[in-house]
């Protein structure tokens, strides 16, 4: 259980834990760096497979105050990676683990009819 009393959206590590537990050091970062290493913690969680495939993160709003940061901040890192291809997610419905992810850390392109098979660009971003 988080402080926050929830579960983080059944998001866990693979010892069980949360999966915001394996991003507790980056809040640690001198303030200026915050951002930087809290992107740096998720991409290496889901590199390193302690984030598989498919996993469902907690909300911005959750992990922001399970973490103790802004928002924006976690906005911010959930939209760099989806960027990157490590996370997928639409506004309103959630963020996960994407799939395109491989051992070596390298994100590869999804094909057609790859993907979470929504429509769009799965950026999350609408417009």
């Amino acid at each position: 259980m988080t402080p926050s009393g929830t579960t983080s959206g059944g998001a866990a590590g693979p010892a069980g834990q949360p999966a915001w537990e394996l991003l507790l050091p980056a809040v640690g970062a001198p303030a200026r760096r915050r951002g930087r290493a809290l992107q740096e913690a998720l991409r290496e969680a889901v590199r390193s497979g302690r984030l598989g495939a498919g996993t469902r993160l907690p909300s911005t709003r959750e992990l922001a105050a399970d973490l103790g940061v802004s928002r924006g901040l976690v906005t911010e890192a959930y939209e760099q990676l989806t960027a990157e291809g490590y996370l997928r997610g639409e506004r309103g419905a959630g963020t996960w683990v994407g799939g395109a992810v491989r051992a070596g850390g390298a994100v590869k392109a999804d094909g057609p009819g790859g993907g979470s098979g929504g429509a769009g660009g799965g950026d999350g971003v609408d417009g």
